[in-house]
């Protein structure tokens, strides 16, 4: 029996090579609101954090750009560059889905751009791990007590 829920989507992620034209459109055309901006070194990301709704119904539009467009990852490739899911038990989920096979990209469960705990199931799977989110990179966001309550 799985040991977690799937609360709803908590964001959904959009790279290109610049990010000021994905700003024209998601906030100067369609009407979004800028929460933050957030870059990482690491993940190689300059990425701008958007909202659509309110509360525990919001929803982030992340749209980012590379730092450093010669290295990896690119966050502009692909373009829809991922999904975030809300998990009510992030460690449970993990550890049951490993024991699944599921395949998780390096870096563990870490603090994400939005302040939650994160971390990502690979796009595809290997010997060790065949399990995988079949080309889409899925990002599983805790939830905070408000999302569990208000989706669960």
């Amino acid at each position: 029996m799985r040991p977690f829920k799937v609360l709803g989507i908590q964001q959904i992620a959009v790279g290109g090579e610049d990010k000021s034209k994905l700003a024209n459109f998601w906030v100067d055309i369609m009407g979004l609101s800028l929460m933050k901006t957030f870059k990482s070194e690491r993940e190689n990301v300059d990425e701008d954090v958007l909202k659509i709704g309110e509360g525990p119904y919001a929803v982030e539009v992340d749209i980012m750009q590379p730092l450093d467009f010669d290295k990896k990852p690119r966050v502009d490739q692909p373009k829809l560059n991922h999904i975030g899911l809300w998990i009510d038990d992030l460690p449970k989920a993990v550890e049951w889905l490993t024991g699944q096979g599921v395949r998780f990209t390096p870096g563990g469960i870490r603090p994400g751009a939005s302040g939650y705990d994160i971390c990502f199931i690979h796009p595809k799977g290997n010997e060790e791990f065949p399990l995988c989110s079949e080309g889409v990179l899925v990002e599983l966001v805790q939830a905070p007590e408000e999302v569990i309550k208000a989706l669960g």
